[in-house]
């Protein structure tokens, strides 16, 4: 027979269990505007600027890499991989390129990377992106005269791009992290043809 103590201790337990849980969730990203700054428009053909001393973009499968899970991942030996910090899919959502092909609408960009992929990414957006049976959360929109992309995965990866004009340079930030951890970031710099 168990004790009012025992329920007690136990409802403790219980309350601290939840709180836990509550501190541990995935965090949230917050949407942005949609209002695009006065004379700004990244509209154009863009090549890259080559840096010999640039850290490469992370691709799958690279030692140090961030891994895109599968649907139903599976050891040769049968047993279910344990889950670690470098597991997350936000990393498929990042497209690359040399020449990009920019279309600046009153509502949204078009990017061309080497003409291949097409991204369109809608100014004040907030909603649910897909790659196959992979999804993650995306808003993207205006911060100050900074274009924002995030996207965030299931297990709390977060893929942040940052675009912006520098003269005549368009310039993108793009980061990786977990939590407080970044777990990689470049910087791309485009000059117009």
């Amino acid at each position: 027979m168990l004790h009012r103590k025992t329920f007690k201790n136990l409802g403790l337990v219980f309350a601290t269990c939840m709180l836990l849980a509550a501190c541990a969730s995935r965090p949230e990203i917050q949407p942005r505007s949609a209002a695009v700054p006065a004379d700004v428009d990244f509209s154009g053909v863009w090549q890259i600027r080559l840096d010999p001393d640039a850290k490469p973009i992370p691709r799958e499968g690279d030692d140090g890499r961030i891994q895109i899970p599968s649907v139903n991942p599976q050891r040769r030996d049968g047993k279910r991989p344990s889950k670690r910090s470098s597991d997350s899919a936000v990393q498929i959502f990042l497209e690359t390129g040399e020449l990009l092909k920019i279309s600046q609408t009153a509502d949204g960009l078009f990017i061309s990377f080497d003409r291949a992929i097409v991204e369109e990414y809608t100014f004040g957006e907030n909603r649910i992106v897909s790659v196959g049976p992979i999804e993650a959360q995306r808003v993207s929109g205006w911060q100050g005269r900074d274009f924002v992309v995030e996207t965030l995965d299931a297990q709390g990866g977060l893929l942040t791009e940052i675009w912006h004009l520098d003269a005549d340079v368009l310039v993108r930030d793009i980061s990786v992290s977990r939590g407080d951890k970044q777990q990689f970031s470049s910087q791309q710099q485009f000059e117009g043809t």
